[in-house]
């Protein structure tokens, strides 16, 4: 999948994904992790999602990544944020009170540049990515982040030959061995959404579950 695909979908406003209020999952599985206030979360493929200022709002620093820019400008302008930009290795940084939102491309991303961040938060990134670059994403990501770091990753799962990714469909199997390399893994939620879920349900898709899972270093 190629970045133009991710430029488009923004230019062009075809933001589904983006979702209108924090994720439900993060609000009631984050606090049971008993992560400190003071670490720095970790935050794949962002966008501008709210999830960002819920995390903020746990007195976290919040360090996204996120590959379109358009998506990092809106993020500040929408919510009335002045950010400081940068140069940073292949990265433009905006940095503003406890956001630094990095653009450019994840992979591109070094064990140094994370190197304080602690928690990981992972909605809409491994579903993002289609197979061969979803292992290549859970390999790096592991690289990435040091033992002692907790985590939540949500997936989606469904029949996959009954619509085209993304988001792509997640299998437990599949997110068990991704993240099971080097991580351990417990699924805490698993549930079907299809009823919610007008894309889907027009499209002929017959079931479709989120699972969640928290992870740990």
């Amino acid at each position: 999948m190629q970045p133009e695909f991710w430029y488009k979908k923004w230019d062009s406003n075809q933001i589904g994904f983006h979702q209108s209020e924090a994720n439900p999952y993060l609000q009631r599985y984050w606090p049971e992790l008993a992560i400190a206030p003071s670490a720095r979360v970790l935050v794949p493929l962002c966008g501008k999602s709210l999830d960002l200022l819920w995390l903020a709002g746990q007195g976290h620093q919040v360090i996204g990544v996120e590959l379109a820019e358009k998506a990092v400008e809106e993020f500040f302008s929408e919510h009335q944020l002045q950010p400081q930009i940068s140069e940073q290795g292949a990265f433009k940084v905006y940095r503003s009170v406890a956001f630094e939102l990095w653009c450019g491309d994840f992979f591109a991303l070094t064990a140094e540049d994370v190197a304080d961040c602690t928690a990981l938060y992972d909605r809409a990134a491994l579903i993002a990515l289609p197979d061969a670059m979803r292992q290549r994403y859970a390999a790096h990501l592991q690289h990435l982040l040091a033992p002692g770091m907790k985590g939540l990753v949500i997936t989606l799962d469904y029949d996959q030959t009954q619509i085209p990714g993304p988001p792509f469909a997640v299998n437990d199997d599949e997110a068990q061995r991704l993240l099971g390399q080097g991580w351990q893994v417990e699924k805490l939620e698993e549930r079907d959404i299809l009823a919610e879920s007008p894309k889907f349900l027009q499209g002929g898709v017959e079931w479709l579950v989120e699972r969640v899972y928290r992870v740990s270093a």
